[in-house]
């Protein structure tokens, strides 16, 4: 997918987690299809398969956890890292368009009781171009996010959030297609490219 070899994708995941202070073989990741399913995970003593790319794993778009020390993990290069927190515990959720025209962010404030989010980087409304399709799929979210064939991802999911009955949002404004000091793009480099992690845990 990225065209990096498996022994590379390792030592770089090895060194995310020593720099966060993480247990690797706790992280929780998946393979990202663009849809609505959040995995729960509710036994601290399952390993992940984060220090083991080429393992199988389930497929899925977020991951919900109540357990502390369980790092939730999801893969980005445009797509958006949405972390919602409430009492019944913590999601990270992978959204493109797909994900949010479906009910993946309705079903993680469902489960966890969202009552806060963050928004980390993505495409912005600057370079995100869309055709009808993506338009057509946003009925309800209102005016203003789409303009000039372009369309404003970050907006859309903070309108969704807000909707579902999240009332404290944060929003990183950061687009990876510009940054291209510090992030990688899928769109801007020809979908071959790496990835960056949104990752979320609980104390």
């Amino acid at each position: 997918m990225t065209g990096d070899r498996p022994g590379s994708v390792l030592e770089n995941r090895k060194r995310a987690a020593a720099a966060l202070g993480l247990e690797g073989d706790r992280m929780k990741v998946a393979t990202q299809v663009h849809g609505s399913r959040i995995v729960r995970h509710l036994d601290p003593s399952v390993a992940g398969s984060y220090l083991n790319p080429e393992a199988d794993q389930p497929e899925a778009d977020g991951h919900m956890t109540s357990l502390p020390g369980v790092p939730l993990l999801v893969l980005v290069a445009d797509c958006l890292p949405i972390a919602v927190k409430g009492p019944g515990g913590l999601a990270m959720l992978h959204c493109g368009w797909r994900g949010l025209a479906g009910t993946l962010i309705e079903k993680a404030v469902s489960m966890t009781g969202g009552g806060a989010a963050a928004i980390g980087p993505g495409i912005g409304p600057c370079c995100f171009e869309v055709g009808p399709d993506v338009a057509g799929s946003f009925p309800d979210v209102g005016e203003g996010v789409f303009a000039d064939g372009r369309c404003d991802l970050p907006e859309i999911a903070r309108r969704k959030l807000r909707s579902a009955g999240v009332e404290a949002i944060e929003m990183s404004g950061v687009c990876t297609f510009c940054d291209q000091r510090d992030f990688f793009s899928y769109r801007r480099d020809g979908g071959l490219t790496g990835r960056q992690a949104g990752i979320a845990w609980v104390d």
